[in-house]
């Protein structure tokens, strides 16, 4: 995944086109930039701009465009006019995620983008945000109006998407009981997500809130929990923020187990996918993602619970956890030994029609009989799937792509879908329920 920041450079590495790198390689995102202004600041005050000319700007941008697929784009800082024009011809026609992050002052006191460009920030940038994060005090200087009450800052958020935007998320409300609010409208509606507040003043918290939402946003995640996901890692952020200068703490981004990382997004994906319940089997369903070389289910990460039906939607029941997993990581590890770049599994309902539709992807399958099991095999608890997916792959040049059984006396037909990376999975699924 190749994500683009747009903004500016900040040399404590607080906030800016530093800060979103570090956001995104710790989400095992590749990072481009394009530097709109260069800023002379540190964690004590703030010093200069010196805005980049309209020429390498166009030449940055035109350089990037050409040579990369870029999958998102968060634009920050843009300082003046010029700058914004610029940056509205070379992305005026662009249909991937754009996240507008309307930096007008730093946390050290600097004003980010003068006055006289605040118009046409509103007519050439704001029209194409997919989602723009004002926090309050940015809210109120886009919209003009002063968020006091409910209905100001609904009428706020309001007046922001009529300038174009299609999503709105005001961050950092604060709240009576001492939580920390963003409020989010939609196109056809509106809500509130609530989190715990570090009452702590800091220097990167925006940046890392909306480089960690776009990478949400680019992986298919709705933005309802892709807001989640951004609050609890800028959360963890500000948690672990460092005294590093003499100033205010920089908030620090700890490398994330970037196994997690992956399977929550496409789990989060495969809860979306329509009319999924359908292939969701009686013993319910698992989604796993190894560490490289596993010895054991406890290299691999799967849902402790299940993913359930509940009636015609899915509903992730339990967290996260290496060894979560029995059946499917077993299935998941007796592969791998083969085929060692497999690393994940999903297990579906057993239907014909599945099948068929994978054959028409063109998807290399195999299968095995239950009723072929040894004695010794039957009687021991758990070895089943590992015999099964043993027989299956036993004359396999290449790794199939699914394995399944049509059950036996007692026991439930069931597919399970191989891939390098749960984001494959997702690929191989998502056109089957539709």
């Amino acid at each position: 995944m190749n994500l683009l920041s747009i903004g500016g450079s900040d040399p404590s590495s607080g906030a800016g086109i530093q800060s979103d790198i570090k956001t995104f390689d710790s989400l095992n995102a590749h990072g481009l930039t394009v530097i709109t202004a260069i800023t002379g600041q540190n964690t004590s005050s703030f010093g200069m701009i010196e805005p980049v000319s309209q020429k390498i700007l166009k030449n940055q941008l035109d350089s990037v465009i050409s040579d990369f697929k870029i999958d998102g784009i968060k634009i920050g800082m843009v300082y003046n006019s010029e700058i914004i024009k610029t940056i509205y011809r070379e992305l005026k026609n662009t249909k991937i995620p754009i996240i507008l992050d309307p930096i007008i002052k730093s946390t050290t006191g600097g004003l980010l983008i003068e006055k006289i460009a605040i118009k046409d920030f509103k007519k050439f940038l704001i029209p194409l945000a997919t989602v723009i994060t004002p926090n309050k005090f940015e809210a109120e200087y886009l919209s003009e109006i002063k968020i006091d009450s409910k209905r100001s800052l609904q009428k706020a958020a309001q007046k922001i998407q009529d300038m174009g935007a299609k999503n709105i998320v005001i961050t950092g409300l604060e709240t009576k009981n001492g939580q920390i609010s963003d409020f989010i409208l939609e196109k056809k509606r509106q809500y509130t997500i609530s989190g715990k507040k570090i009452p702590k003043i800091n220097h990167g918290s925006g940046c890392n809130y909306s480089s960690s939402l776009l990478f949400s946003l680019v992986n298919g995640i709705s933005l309802k929990k892709a807001v989640k996901f951004s609050k609890q890692f800028t959360y963890d952020s500000i948690k672990n923020a460092k005294n590093i200068g003499y100033g205010i703490d920089i908030t620090q981004i700890k490398n994330k187990d970037t196994i997690h990382t992956e399977l929550i997004h496409a789990i989060n994906k495969f809860v979306e996918i329509k009319n999924i319940y359908k292939g969701i089997p009686e013993c319910q369903t698992n989604f796993v993602f190894s560490k490289k070389n596993p010895k054991s289910i406890k290299d691999i990460l799967g849902v402790s619970g299940r993913i359930v039906k509940t009636g015609n939607t899915v509903t992730v029941a339990g967290d996260l956890s290496y060894g979560g997993s029995k059946h499917v990581a077993k299935a998941l590890i007796t592969m791998n030994k083969k085929f060692p770049d497999v690393r994940s599994a999903i297990n579906l309902k057993y239907n014909k029609e599945i099948i068929s539709k994978l054959r028409k992807e063109r998807l290399l399958i195999s299968s095995y009989e239950r009723n072929a099991e040894p004695k010794n095999v039957k009687t021991k608890e758990g070895s089943s799937i590992e015999w099964g997916v043993k027989y299956a792959i036993k004359n396999s040049e290449e790794p199939p792509d699914i394995i399944y059984h049509k059950g036996d006396f007692g026991k439930e037909p069931m597919i399970i879908i191989f891939a390098k990376t749960p984001a494959l999975i997702i690929e191989k699924i998502s056109k089957l329920f539709s």
